[in-house]
């Protein structure tokens, strides 16, 4: 048997995220019926992070066991003929047995993408926030330097999770503007149900002065999701990178 570990790359909009739901199209689901009908076998396609509707990918990881000996360049050609124009694999490689997408991963780098200006988007409206009032740049990083660190995020955490573990250890929460365009980086070692989103929300809150990052401390403390900010929309939202030990 081999594990094979694909990196992906996906425009999440017309997808219901990446785990299997019945009679809705996903990630997981279009991956595994490729693997089928590449080698007539049935398998179960495991990512390393389990994406929302409408969330992107650059550098998803995926992994599966399967009983081909092919080389990675067969597993990646083969497959980008058998995937939709809006999923494609970027790389291939056979790891060892023990590998799993997400079990081995020890830090995700999300972004989220914002056009703050007056005028709506057109062409990037599938890949941007509008957020149409202007931003308080200032007040917002100093909000991202309380967010960054070992914390109990389950102020920030979405409903209808299985996750036992709120604590998470956000090592790098960053903001750059470049024109109307803001790029907010958020790499940690594991991120929660829509915690990504749920900062992203606070910190536009912040932005237009609607809160203050002094809030930062108490919304952390009281473990409840009404104390922090709105969840940003999905379609802002890009998996950049998932890293392993070498």
């Amino acid at each position: 048997m081999a594990t094979v570990k694909l990196i992906v790359e996906y425009d999440g909009t017309a997808y219901a995220g990446w785990q299997k739901q019945p009679d809705q199209p996903t990630i997981q689901e279009a991956l595994e019926a490729a693997v089928q009908g590449l080698t007539q076998l049935q398998v179960s396609v495991v990512g390393a992070g389990r994406t929302d509707a409408g969330v992107h990918a650059l550098g998803q990881v995926a992994s599966f066991r399967i009983d081909r000996d092919w080389t990675p360049r067969e597993w990646m050609k083969g497959m980008n003929a058998r995937l939709p124009k809006d999923i494609a694999v970027q790389s291939a490689e056979i790891m060892p047995d023990n590998f799993h997408a997400r079990y081995a991963a020890i830090g995700k780098l999300y972004e989220y993408r914002i056009l703050n200006r007056q005028a709506r988007p057109a062409i990037d409206r599938y890949y941007v926030w509008h957020v149409h009032k202007p931003l308080n740049m200032e007040a917002m990083q100093q909000a991202a330097a309380a967010l960054t660190g070992p914390h109990d995020f389950t102020s920030f955490e979405g409903s209808l999770t299985d996750n036992e573990d709120p604590v998470c250890r956000l090592q790098r929460l960053s903001i750059h503007r470049n024109g109307d365009y803001l790029h907010i980086q958020a790499y940690a070692d594991r991120f929660l149900k829509h915690m990504v989103r749920a900062m992203v929300g606070t910190l536009v809150e912040v932005g237009q002065l609607q809160r203050s990052a002094e809030e930062i401390p108490a919304m952390l403390a009281a473990r409840d999701r009404t104390k922090a900010g709105r969840t940003a929309p999905s379609h802002g939202l890009f998996l950049l990178r998932v890293d392993y030990h070498q």
